[in-house]
């Protein structure tokens, strides 16, 4: 198991812990995430995250994509850019992320233009 760091810079990312927890698999790429807030000695959350962990096409599907997690974040940065928080590094940050997002999809339409998705072809 090994924590994840780069997300530290303030009082609530201070006090989140972000574990991974499996080995990486035939992507070389994790699947299992466990994420742990302590507020205080008494009150601890946790949330656990599982990615898809194989090809669809032999393992189902069993998790979630990093396009879900990216179109929560989209629609936060969303939200705040329409309301009393909008700032400029919230819409480079929104900006930036709808591009990682394009480009995840345009890797997904190619594969399946290619007729390899859903597999571990390349």
């Amino acid at each position: 198991m090994r924590e994840l760091t780069s997300h530290k810079v303030n009082g609530l990312n201070e006090a989140l812990t972000i574990k991974v927890t499996d080995e990486p698999g035939q992507g070389n790429a994790c699947h299992e995430y466990e994420v742990s807030l302590q507020k205080d000695e008494a009150t601890r959350k946790e949330w656990l995250i599982s990615f898809q962990n194989g090809p669809i096409a032999e393992a189902g599907l069993n998790g979630i994509s990093g396009e879900a997690l990216l179109a929560i974040v989209e629609d936060r940065l969303i939200g705040f850019q329409s309301g009393p928080f909008a700032c400029r590094e919230n819409a480079v940050a929104l900006t930036k992320l709808q591009e990682s997002m394009m480009w995840l999809q345009k890797r997904t339409r190619d594969r399946m233009a290619r007729g390899v998705e859903g597999t571990n072809v390349k």
